[in-house]
């Protein structure tokens, strides 16, 4: 008599492109002790689908076009009471914010798109039973940074950041601090280097993870 096979590892996909779903869907259909049972294009779609279905593990993109994005949707995925559901992310983006926030958020791992099927099956089961699971340039990115404090925002740039958080464009940045737009874009440079971020919208997200907004 053979004995029982593990139970396989039950996965909900989100991303927010079809194609790549379907691409997914199928490359985890070819695993046996994978087991796909549901997926989702949306973060709210994800967080009803979790709800209802409890997955070892969501598969989760973190751009999701409209509504929520995907740190946040991971954010509420392991916040839930008595949630036992780990959170891998699977993204082709890589910056410093884009891993810290991702991590920060409660995700188990963080994979890039381009790795191996092989990685990307041990990565699953390693977070089903909540181990760490990182690519070699995710990992590289947080030893890196680790190693390496950023510098503090001087006080203009905090002045910049909150008029960012508001929403406020550079022409009016300039009139509000009176400066030239040239010395605001110069400030943005420097503020997102600081951050590790290259879009206002990471600059603003990470500020306020990091609580330098007031």
């Amino acid at each position: 008599m053979t004995p029982d096979r593990a139970a396989p590892v039950r996965i909900l996909v989100c991303d927010d492109h079809a194609v790549v779903r379907a691409g997914l869907l199928a490359l985890l259909d070819s695993a046996p002790d994978i087991e796909v049972v549901g997926e989702a294009g949306t973060g709210e779609e994800a967080l009803a689908l979790a709800a209802k279905l409890t997955p070892d593990v969501v598969l989760m993109d973190l751009q999701l076009g409209e509504g929520i994005d995907g740190v946040e949707t991971t954010r509420r995925l392991t916040a839930a009471p008595g949630s036992r559901t780990y959170v891998l992310v699977l993204t082709t983006y890589d910056t410093d914010a884009d891993v810290t926030r991702a991590i920060q958020a409660g995700a188990t791992g963080h994979l890039l798109k381009a790795e191996r099927p092989d990685e990307l099956f041990a990565a699953i089961h390693a977070a089903a039973e909540g181990r760490t699971a990182l690519s070699a340039p995710v990992a590289g990115r947080v030893m890196a940074g680790l190693r390496r404090p950023r510098p503090a925002l001087t006080d203009r740039e905090r002045d910049i950041l909150a008029q960012l958080a508001r929403g406020i464009g550079n022409r009016d940045i300039a009139r509000a601090l009176y400066i030239s737009e040239a010395t605001v874009k110069t400030h943005l440079r420097r503020i997102y280097d600081k951050l590790g971020v290259d879009t206002r919208a990471g600059a603003v997200a990470v500020a306020k993870e990091r609580r330098l907004l007031p």
